[in-house]
């Protein structure tokens, strides 16, 4: 369950890794915790993307945003399929950079 956690993740946004942690919390520590780890990846990547759209709307740093805002996505891609690789082997993953929101 916490490659699928992960997973999702990369695909629901943080609906999936919390629909997971809901339902999945009680029954397995690890997942427990990789639940919440993917789900707070998720919400910063969610954030994140948020606020590129914001920035979109500021003239002189459009470009920058643009680029972001297509970037956001794919890195927030890239790191799920890696957490759940790893949670797949058993291995507690921790993401780069994270916000620990829910502990």
């Amino acid at each position: 369950m916490g490659l699928l956690a992960h997973l999702l993740g990369g695909f629901t946004w943080f609906v999936g890794p919390l629909v997971i942690w809901l339902i999945k919390k009680e029954e397995s520590p690890f997942v427990n915790d990789q639940g919440k780890e993917a789900l707070n990846f998720q919400i910063l990547i969610t954030i994140s993307y948020v606020v590129c759209m914001i920035g979109m709307a500021i003239p002189f740093v459009q470009c920058v945003f643009a680029i972001a805002i297509f970037a956001v996505p794919i890195v927030g891609l890239i790191f799920a399929i890696l957490g759940g690789v790893e949670a797949n082997k058993g291995v507690v993953y921790r993401y780069p950079f994270n916000l620990r929101l829910i502990s």
